[in-house]
């Protein structure tokens, strides 16, 4: 199990009946979280409560008025966030478990590092691994996130860093970065269990996360230190996600390990589940 234990602009105050009850910096919401299928004990005074629609999709309903969006800090990186159309804020906060596990790598090696970042959203992880010195290749398909990751990178002070921001469908790119002969130190991927890159190409992560995977592991530098999967795929088992891994790294030797990504909740022994983390170090 991976925690996310070092938050303190995050908290995960309560979760149970589909729903998870947080806080960002001052602001609380109360969000669908269908992992939470344990009972809600007690009650949640919430800034703004996101309702589902029994058609898809839902809204957001407030209760006192909230600015468009605020930042929230994690250790030496600063994030803007906002409620959106979709219940989700602009981060993932379970991911900082992973943000210092490649930071501690590339903190420890040579440089320069070169991490490529596929579906690197609004660029939590790019922040990480660029306050390390590393030099990033942020992809993502959609051109609002990517202008949003960049927001991110400036917010944290990271205006000078060298990132590539770049708005492309992700197989497309690694192919064409082979027929570039680029290489790289360290690669993650987070990929949605479904998607369209920017053309309209087609993702669905059963189907196309290990031939993804394969193509991917070429890139990788003969010193190359980390691969990592994240997957929010509930029917995707952590074994399943290191399976691939080993297949698509075989013969590179390194460690291999994978867990659950979890949320500490306050006051209680419970944890919520934020899907699955495949890692590989060398």
């Amino acid at each position: 199990m991976y925690l996310a234990s070092d938050w303190k602009d995050y908290e995960l105050i309560n979760s149970g009946d589909g729903e998870k009850y947080e806080r960002w910096g001052s602001v609380r919401l109360l969000r669908p979280e269908p992992q939470a299928a344990w009972p809600f004990e007690g009650s949640a005074p919430c800034d703004a409560h996101y309702i589902r629609s029994n058609s898809g999709g839902g809204h957001w309903e407030y209760k006192r008025s909230l600015p468009e969006s605020w930042t929230i800090e994690y250790k030496d990186l600063r994030f803007i966030v906002r409620p959106t159309g979709f219940k989700h804020t602009g981060l993932f906060p379970e991911q900082a478990v992973n943000w210092d596990w490649m930071r501690s790598i590339v903190r420890a090696a040579p440089k320069p590092f070169r991490v490529l970042n596929l579906f690197a959203y609004t660029g939590g992880a790019t922040c990480a691994l660029a306050k390390e010195g590393a030099e990033v290749v942020h992809l993502d398909a959609s051109k609002g996130i990517v202008a949003w990751a960049k927001a991110n990178a400036a917010s944290s002070g990271l205006e000078e860093a060298p990132v590539r921001f770049i708005v492309d469908d992700a197989l497309k790119f690694v192919l064409r970065e082979q027929r570039r002969q680029r290489t790289y130190h360290g690669i993650l991927m987070d990929p949605p269990s479904y998607g369209r890159g920017p053309n309209g190409e087609m993702w669905k992560i059963e189907d196309d996360l290990y031939s993804l995977t394969r193509e991917a592991v070429k890139l990788l530098d003969d010193d190359a230190r980390f691969f990592l999967i994240n997957s929010y795929t509930t029917g995707l088992a952590p074994s399943a996600v290191e399976n691939v891994m080993r297949v698509a790294l075989r013969g590179r030797g390194g460690r291999f390990e994978t867990g659950e990504v979890c949320l500490p909740m306050s006051g209680s022994e419970l944890v919520l589940p934020c899907g699955a983390s495949g890692r590989w170090q060398k």
